[in-house]
């Protein structure tokens, strides 16, 4: 989690890519070099040890934060700018001034009434600055875009890593540190932790096959990489992504590079207007001659994911996505 510095100094809250090249260091071996064309799992990373806060810088900036919240002796104004940020603040049991508007998630009924502020992209400042807010909370995705815009008003803000699972449990916890719900934020924790323990060790004898993710929009798509929440899922299902820079979300590449990939499964995804994306990808690669020629179009190894559950941001839904990947990833193991 990103926070606002102004009263902590230079000092960040990282809740990056340090924990998701911890767990997937664990999930899948880091020397393919020993292996042929596919993978195994080898190590699982303690889910404790995954999730601890350790850093100094980390913990001073955490603590810092809760102490401001505490001197306030008020309920402080929180808003929501996103609804995966809004599913945060319902679980923990915190109450907001207001809350983005989303024509394609669905917003916690709690915030029903609750001051809409615009979209997760483009919040409405005017309205966001009447609300007179003390903390902006939103998806570190957006902070390069919306960052400039919240330093023009006097507010505090913090931007969740939700670009993984274990990324948005790990903003969980800090935020049940700032605002006083620790034993909400725990409940949650602990709930990810018995599904992780049992779900590690679902694949860890399959190989894992090399997979190529298309993130589209109407009329274009990138590369997901496995810092992507997209990217994430899969590795956790113990995929190995055929693009692993994990310095990008996003990857601009051409068919011929891809096609040198040779992935065993290609996922499709839509970073938004699914229906359009679905068709734009169809025409694609019905169109496009290079397609044919990959083995996993060739071996009827092309899937579209369900949007609700493959967005840009962590959700509580992540089982479920889990679920939809098992037999995209592992047909042979599957009825």
């Amino acid at each position: 989690m990103m926070m606002n510095k102004k009263y902590i100094g230079k000092i960040n809250i990282l809740c990056l890519l340090c924990i998701t090249s911890l767990l997937f260091s664990g999930c899948v071996n880091q020397h393919p070099e020993d292996q042929g064309n596919s993978k195994t799992k080898t190590e699982i990373v303690n889910i404790d040890t995954m999730l601890e806060i350790t850093d100094p810088e980390e913990k001073a900036a955490v603590e810092a934060a809760r102490a401001k919240v505490a001197a306030m002796n008020k309920e402080p104004r929180i808003i929501a700018t996103s609804p995966a940020t809004a599913d945060i603040c319902d679980k923990l049991g915190l109450n907001l001034v207001g809350v983005c508007k989303s024509s394609v998630s669905d917003i916690p009924k709690r915030y029903k009434k609750v001051k809409k502020i615009g979209t997760a992209m483009s919040p409405d400042m005017e309205i966001v600055a009447s609300l007179s807010p003390d903390w902006i909370l939103g998806p570190s995705s957006l902070q390069e875009d919306l960052q400039p815009k919240y330093e023009e008003i006097n507010t505090e803000w913090a931007f969740l890593n939700l670009k993984s699972v274990q990324g948005m449990y790990r903003s969980i916890q800090e935020l049940g540190v700032i605002f006083g719900k620790e034993d909400k934020a725990q409940k949650l924790v602990d709930q990810f932790s018995r599904f992780y323990k049992s779900y590690q060790n679902k694949n860890k004898e399959r190989k894992s096959p090399k997979v190529l993710i298309l993130m589209g929009l109407p009329g274009s798509y990138v590369i997901a990489m496995p810092n992507s929440y997209v990217g994430s899922l899969v590795e956790l299902a113990g995929g190995e992504n055929v693009y692993s820079d994990n310095s990008q979300e996003f990857l601009t590449v051409n068919t011929e590079d891809m096609k040198k990939k040779e992935p065993d499964v290609i996922l499709r995804a839509a970073h938004a207007l699914p229906d359009q994306v679905i068709k734009m990808f169809q025409k694609d690669f019905e169109t496009n001659d290079v397609w044919k020629h990959f083995d996993a179009v060739k071996n009827k190894r092309v899937h579209d994911l369900t949007y609700d559950r493959f967005g840009m941001s962590a959700t509580f839904n992540y089982p479920e996505a889990l679920e939809e990947l098992q037999p995209l990833l592992y047909p042979e193991n599957e009825s």
